[in-house]
């Protein structure tokens, strides 16, 4: 097969992309390469990453290519645009064509691919200005109707791809993200210290990583951690008063680390977090470099995930990799992709995550237990797998034929 990928959400092809689709497309195509040397791929990229290493992906079975008028698109009618795109893609008679977002041009007629990741926008609009959700619904339901095949991440995504679009249960594929080989690996006392220092992190510390917006729910975070440090939080293991006293006084050492990119409604995350009596431990530290990753997960008590809706919900299983426990909401595909391995909580019960977060900080058997069952749940996820589940998908859509598209056999 000649098979032909969209890489447009590939924007630092040296490093890798740490989070998000770009992360998914890296790894995808990494993996494809790296177990099929028997088709053919041609991947799409942009031209702004021309002058950069594309090393990673030159292959024997590989054509790069760049997407044609990509720095006047925003001049260019998005009619036209898509007109030059499908072109390019025609030109080059592939047999699948991969987007891994919801996302075709238009007048692409050939067998193709979309991965649905989440349909957030359809969830939570009003996390979206206008012109976005504009944008997202025309986009996602054109490419949802013109797609031969859909993939998606988890079995919650599905359901909502079925609720929202109707698309037969046959024509939908569930294929797991993989967890990158690297997280398992254990970090030097010295490596963590540095990285702690760096981001300017105390002694100790609990850790959310993520987009800093209201969809993860970032405020209840805030809120259940000064609950935590109000001690108002029934704690029964602590019978008498000196040993009430105690727990008390460890649950005040320790900070909060909301790590992440700022999102939706950052601003007034922001201020919520600076009326905190207890702003001073809590960090926000921004975007981590991929190198950074590792060293911040495993120098963490415990994860904090307790997101308002996942697509798949990566950072769970990284932080699991990591053999941090995991506190998580019990709704969307958390609970699918946790199973049974993390504690589980109403996201929108303060109390509740405050609670667990407790448990976490107190119980040291709790804590061990949570540690290795989620390292051993991470390691059935891998990129591997995930490569070659899709490429089986690519050849049952490529099954539907057309006069004008070159099979393999028939090619020179």
């Amino acid at each position: 097969m000649k098979i032909g990928i969209d890489c447009r959400t590939i924007l630092n092809p040296e490093k890798g992309e740490a989070a998000g689709v770009g992360h998914y497309t890296y790894q995808l195509v990494r993996h494809l390469l790296e177990v099929d040397k028997d088709n053919f791929y041609v991947l799409f990229f942009d031209r702004g990453v021309a002058n950069r290493r594309l090393s990673k992906f030159e292959e024997d079975n590989v054509e790069i290519k760049f997407f044609p008028f990509v720095q006047y698109r925003k001049f260019l009618p998005q009619s036209y645009s898509n007109f030059l795109a499908s072109a390019l893609l025609a030109k080059e008679k592939l047999d699948v064509f991969h987007s891994p977002t919801a996302d075709l041009p238009s007048s692409y007629s050939y067998p193709s691919i979309i991965t649905i990741h989440d349909l957030a926008v359809y969830k939570f609009p009003e996390l979206y200005s206008e012109k976005e959700r504009k944008m997202l619904y025309s986009n996602t339901s054109s490419a949802v109707k013109q797609a031969e095949k859909i993939i998606t991440v988890s079995q919650s995504t599905k359901k909502d791809i079925q609720d929202i679009f109707s698309v037969k249960s046959e024509n939908i594929k569930l294929i797991y993200h993989g967890v990158d080989k690297r997280f398992f690996r254990q970090v030097p006392s010295g490596e963590i210290e540095k990285v702690k220092t760096r981001l300017g992190i105390g002694a100790n510390y609990v850790l959310f990583l993520g987009t800093i917006d209201s969809r993860k729910n970032v405020f209840r975070i805030v809120e259940s951690y000064e609950r935590l440090r109000d001690k108002l939080i029934e704690l029964p293991q602590a019978s008498q008063a000196e040993e009430q006293s105690s727990i008390n006084h460890l649950l005040s050492k320790y900070q909060l680390v909301l790590a992440g990119k700022p999102g939706n409604q950052y601003d007034q995350i922001f201020e919520r977090i600076n009326d905190s009596k207890y702003k001073d431990d809590i960090l926000l530290p921004g975007y981590i470099d991929p190198e950074d990753l590792d060293p911040l997960f495993q120098g963490a008590k415990f994860f904090i995930f307790p997101s308002l809706y996942e697509g798949f919900g990566l950072p769970i299983l990284e932080a699991m990799a990591n053999g941090v426990p995991v506190i998580t909401s019990n709704i969307s595909s958390m609970p699918e992709i946790a199973r049974g391995h993390a504690i589980l909580v109403d996201p929108f019960n303060v109390s509740e995550i405050a609670q667990a977060m407790s448990d976490l900080l107190t119980d040291t058997h709790l804590w061990h237990d949570l540690s290795k069952s989620g390292r051993e749940r991470a390691k059935e996820f891998s990129w591997e797998d995930t490569a070659k589940e899709t490429i089986k998908f690519y050849y049952q859509a490529s099954e539907r034929k057309t006069s004008s598209l070159v099979l393999p056999s028939e090619r020179g």
